[in-house]
């Protein structure tokens, strides 16, 4: 053996053992029979001939590194709400919303349609809304709210009121239930003039704020505590094997939605025709909804996303991907 090659193995011994097994200086100087200095020079030679590359980090970097990685895996903008890992799932929320009220606020400007998917989340980003006045700007509701006990309009219309306020803008609602008990009576109702003119608008949205619906989310959505979907339909859900839906549109793992039976009665719009707004901002907070965020990425359907960072930090590991089960809503 060489002397450089006897020096080099001595380099990566000495530089395994102290930055991969935090062994002491002193320790690998008796194990390898040389002086301490020897070791010291043995460490600054891997550092510089690049064997050991060292990396500083504020905590306060990781959050904005996670949404960093994940974006480019994805292809999207990624914003992570720091989150502690023994915070409630309600303080979760509102933490998540509180960055989601940032994020859309900066992203809303004059002269826009802006659709809104109403629902748990959506409230609460409502309330922590920061006024940005604007010229021009409407919201529109992008489905409807109303099943066999409400009208829903007063829920919907208050979260519609919220952000039409903060932006000095025009809101439109969508007085039309979430769910139609026969399809032919949605496409009846799609041909009328006061229907269509609500139609349209959404189809010339420059933006579309929403959330994803999952079986597993520990805070229950509106949609599912408002009895919004029959026990055939969460039946039907299962066996179609849905992980999530935005808008009462739901979709599979792989993020297909055809041949689903539900969609047809439902009030929001088609998905593909979602996946064609120019900006599309999912908020999410809770693990419960990983399944259902994976569906949505796959499917196309976001383009910002707004993440708590303990699921941010799941979504990246592979976490939360075990079998899904059937969604329990539409919007949240």
């Amino acid at each position: 053996m060489t002397a450089d090659r006897a020096r080099d193995d001595l380099m990566l011994a000495a530089a395994t053992a102290h930055y991969l097994h935090d062994e002491t200086m002193e320790s690998i100087a008796a194990r390898l029979g040389v002086s301490r200095s020897t070791v010291s020079r043995l460490l600054s030679r891997a550092r510089a001939q690049g064997l050991v590359e060292i990396r500083i980090r504020s905590r306060l970097d990781a959050p904005r590194v996670l949404a960093a990685e994940l974006g480019a895996r994805h292809g999207i903008t990624v914003h992570t709400a720091p989150v502690r890992e023994d915070a409630t799932d309600v303080e979760r929320l509102d933490i998540v919303a509180a960055t989601a009220a940032e994020v859309v606020g900066s992203h809303i400007g004059s002269h826009m349609t802006v659709g809104i998917a109403w629902g748990s989340t959506l409230a609460a980003v409502s309330r922590l809304l920061v006024p940005r006045p604007t010229t021009g700007t409407r919201f529109v509701q992008v489905n409807g709210s109303g099943n066999t006990r409400t009208t829903g309009l007063g829920y919907a219309s208050d979260i519609l009121r919220r952000f039409g306020r903060a932006f000095t803008a025009q809101v439109q609602q969508f007085p039309v239930p979430a769910f139609f008990d026969d399809p032919a009576t949605k496409t009846a109702l799609w041909r009328e003039r006061s229907m269509r003119r609500i139609l349209d608008a959404q189809t010339g949205m420059d933006a579309v704020v929403f959330s994803v619906g999952a079986s597993g989310s520990s805070v229950p959505s509106h949609v599912y505590a408002g009895g919004y979907l029959e026990e055939a339909d969460l039946r039907e859900l299962e066996r179609e094997h849905v992980v999530g839906d935005v808008a009462t549109v739901f979709y599979r793992a792989d993020g297909s939605s055809a041949d689903i039976a539900l969609n047809a009665r439902a009030s929001g719009p088609a998905l593909a025709d979602l996946a064609r707004v120019p900006r599309r901002i999912c908020i999410v907070s809770g693990e419960g909804k990983l399944a259902s965020v994976r569906g949505a990425l796959a499917a196309g359907l976001v383009t910002d996303l707004v993440i708590d960072e303990p699921s941010a930090r799941a979504l990246a590991d592979g976490d939360g991907s075990a079998a899904p089960r059937a969604v329990d809503t539409g919007i949240r």
